[in-house]
């Protein structure tokens, strides 16, 4: 028994607790969720989750890889070479990089690891990191947890939604350490070309800065178009790093794998950091991550295709009913306008509540993503024409 004097303990959270940006989306799933728990048949298109299976021999690779007794031991620290040279390869057949696995490549427990880590590890308080604005609201996390300022970079229509880097200061240039940027981009689906990228690099060198280069879409282009990496540019290496995740190429959202390629120092920076958090991923995941980018690629290529049937047919649907809208450049999502007199927050709740479809707000990506929403291509091409035909009933357009 406890003396009378006994009282449990006063939680005291260090501030970085404090410094988290409030998660928007959390208060979509409760709404979406009450529908559904309400009997409503709701179709909801407002998350990034694929909706698709793991290929067949990628599940096969991780259950003969989870019934051999090494894999039941911990792994290097910073993962099996196998999975970094399968890595390697996969960047050398698809875009010409040539990587050595050793030190220029970082295995990671998932893309959102690495996008967060990235800030710690460069980031002081008072310094400055720039982010697209719309855009992944983790890298927000980030910088948050590192006591970094934020400079936001709108991505608007009328420049393609690529960052402008005429308008950021000379003020904020001299702190700034750290760049974001994602193409295929999550959440407008527009591309970045080869030119783009020619410019961020001369722009980062200028400047001192890194530049992270989240590539989680980049098996995903349409109309024949392949996305490009960031480091097939010239000494894109020299001042940055791309991660990768095995989520949206391959339907592994829920393994759990990714990875970073390029700079040495940042690879060997966050192999660091990880070296006192993780004892790497498990060996199984491994080996069927290094059978994913080392077999047939044919199952990328079918998902792809049926991601632009989706697209097509979606947006044809869209026209009929009078959302006009541009088709989506990549990525599994589509970017669309809102009418005028609505918020996108409201937009979003009014097609929850008259039409049980769930969109995400664009101002939950950022400032400069209000006056649009987010619609992930993640249902099969019925239910999609199924979404439409409910916003159509509801005469907007």
């Amino acid at each position: 028994m406890l003396d009378e004097s006994y009282r449990s303990i006063s939680i005291r959270p260090a501030e970085r607790m404090d410094r988290l940006p409030k998660q928007f989306f959390a208060q979509l799933v409760e709404r979406t969720n009450a529908r559904i728990a309400a009997g409503h048949d709701v179709i909801n298109l407002g998350q990034g989750n694929p909706d698709l299976p793991t290929a067949p021999h990628i599940v096969t690779a991780l259950q003969e890889a989870a019934a051999d007794p090494i894999n039941h031991k911990y792994p290097p620290f910073s993962g099996h070479r196998y999975l970094k040279e399968a890595i390697a390869q996969r960047y050398k057949e698809d875009y010409d990089v040539v990587l050595d696995p050793d030190t220029e490549v970082a295995v990671l427990f998932g893309g959102k690891t690495g996008l967060v880590e990235i800030s710690q590890i460069l980031l002081n308080s008072g310094d400055v990191c720039l982010v697209p604005d719309p855009g992944y609201p983790d890298y927000w996390s980030g910088a948050a947890l590192a006591g970094a300022e934020m400079v936001m970079m709108p991505l608007l229509e009328t420049n393609q939604f690529l960052p402008d880097y005429g308008r950021i200061t000379k003020q904020q240039l001299e702190r700034a350490k750290l760049m974001f940027l994602n193409y295929p981009n999550n959440p407008t689906s527009a591309l970045a070309s080869h030119t783009f990228y020619k410019q961020t690099v001369q722009f980062a060198a200028q400047h001192n800065i890194v530049v992270a280069s989240d590539f989680a879409y980049g098996a995903i282009g349409f109309d024949g178009k392949r996305p490009v990496s960031f480091l097939q540019t010239p000494g894109a290496k020299d001042v940055g790093v791309e991660f990768y995740t095995m989520s949206k190429t391959y339907n592994m959202a829920g393994w759990r794998v990714a990875f970073a390629v390029g700079n040495k120092e940042l690879i060997r920076l966050i192999n660091l950091m990880q070296d006192h958090m993780y004892v790497s991923l498990f060996g199984a995941v491994q080996a069927a991550a290094a059978a994913a980018l080392t077999q047939s690629q044919q199952s990328v290529r079918a998902l792809c295709a049926i991601y632009e049937k989706r697209r097509n047919v979606f947006f044809k649907e869209l026209h009929r009913i009078g959302w006009e809208a541009v088709p989506s450049a990549g990525s599994f999502f589509a970017w669309l306008p809102v009418p005028k007199s609505y918020t996108s927050a409201e937009f979003a709740d009014f097609l929850l509540e008259h039409a049980n479809v769930v969109t995400a707000p664009g101002i939950g990506f950022g400032q400069h993503g209000e006056g649009y929403v987010r619609v992930g291509l993640l249902a099969t091409e019925e239910r999609l024409c199924e979404a439409v035909e409910r916003i159509g009933r509801l005469s907007l357009f």
